[in-house]
């Protein structure tokens, strides 16, 4: 999951050297906390929210086959 969402920020932003994502395991779900650099944040985010609900649905979709519950924080 970490390399998935590492893989669609990197191909988003225009500094991809600055996209960070952290995975912490809380009981029985996975958080990935994505950081990205502060001129790119709107890009990640989008109009409304819709690139980065956009992610979100990939994510949980990628989760669903593998039985995973996986949640993304971006910060």
């Amino acid at each position: 999951m970490k390399e998935l969402v590492l893989d669609i920020a990197k191909a988003l932003v225009d500094n991809p050297e600055g996209v960070v994502v952290e995975e912490t395991k809380d009981k029985d779900e996975i958080i990935l906390k994505l950081s990205v650099s502060q001129d790119d944040m709107g890009k990640v985010i989008g109009k409304q929210g819709r690139i980065a609900k956009a992610i979100r649905t990939v994510v949980k979709s990628a989760a669903n086959r593998e039985n995973v519950k996986v949640s993304l924080e971006i910060v």
